[in-house]
């Protein structure tokens, strides 16, 4: 189905459509500088995941934290995991229809494993895209944000004195949460992004000046839910750094997976945003265009 800018329309299977759950007040953040030594972790890290039950009024923000853990990489999220030395930026994931904090484990669990903390809310109405549009999920991201935050100076979590708080956050997710992820950088700004990756979404409204984020679109173009010419015309209206991966021939979401011939350059691409806007690596910057770039993807960047 298409989806018209500004209007409500039903989204169909727009969260992970054949993908299930095994798939994977402050300055504006460029006023920040960012806290860590220019370089992101080179090691990959085993994955710890805590569980917490916040709110917003009556909305209901049960949401999975997944984090960098001490221990051996590779496997699943270890519950309650000690947390790795260091202190590590956050890259929150917003899920699409009809998933949860457990969608899209490909993202969560690459976020964590490459030195990220990565909460992924579980949305209380998660089939209602009128709640998207209205940009309640936009608001309940920024309630999460504030929460993962505070964790940093919460006396007894594990988390605390390991979430780098002058960095910026990072914001991403799919469908109706790529659509969230564009929606607070444009109708519902929160000023404390300083990265974002809008997948499949479509144009959420203006960008309003108030966040000066590095903005990355990922969508396939022959997406049958999520217009691609919507897409691109969201990533007209907003100022560089922002760049667009096209899945070429691509559907609403199959980059997504693992196994599919282009994955490879959604990873690089999505991780690798990430350690530059959040850590300063002009390392990952440099390696955008060569990780994108592959028979059936099409790159495009203004990064200055």
């Amino acid at each position: 189905m298409t989806m018209r800018r500004r209007t409500l329309l039903g989204l169909g299977a727009a969260g992970a459509a054949g993908m299930g759950a095994a798939l994977f007040g402050s300055a504006p953040a460029r006023a920040r500088a960012i806290h860590s030594t220019g370089q992101a972790p080179t090691q990959t890290f085993a994955i710890g995941v805590r569980e917490y039950s916040w709110a917003r009024g009556g909305r209901s923000l049960f949401t999975k934290v997944f984090y960098p853990a001490a221990g051996t990489p590779g496997g699943g999220p270890i519950p309650n995991a000690p947390v790795a030395d260091g202190v590590f930026p956050i890259a929150e994931f917003s899920h699409g229809m009809g998933c949860n904090s457990d969608c899209y484990a490909s993202q969560t669990h690459g976020l964590a494993a490459a030195g990220f903390i990565c909460p992924a809310p579980s949305f209380s109405d998660n089939t209602n895209i009128g709640s998207v549009y209205r940009g309640e999920w936009s608001r309940d991201v920024s309630e999460v944000i504030t929460r993962t935050l505070a964790l940093n100076g919460a006396s007894g979590d594990p988390l605390a004195g390991h979430i780098d708080t002058e960095a910026g956050v990072g914001v991403s997710g799919h469908s109706m949460g790529g659509m969230t992820t564009h929606g607070l950088v444009t109708a519902w700004p929160d000023d404390r992004i300083a990265a974002a990756v809008p997948i499949a979404c479509v144009d959420m409204g203006n960008p309003t000046g108030e966040v000066t984020a590095n903005v990355l679109f990922i969508h396939g173009d022959r997406d049958p839910t999520c217009d691609y010419n919507l897409a691109r015309t969201a990533y007209g209206e907003l100022a560089a750094p922002k760049a667009f991966l096209t899945h070429v021939g691509a559907d609403h979401g199959a980059y997504l997976v693992p196994d599919f011939p282009t994955y490879p350059q959604t990873e690089n691409t999505f991780l690798d945003w990430f350690r530059w806007s959040l850590y300063g690596d002009t390392a990952a910057r440099d390696r955008l265009p060569a990780g994108a770039s592959a028979n059936g993807t099409r790159w495009e960047a203004v990064l200055e």
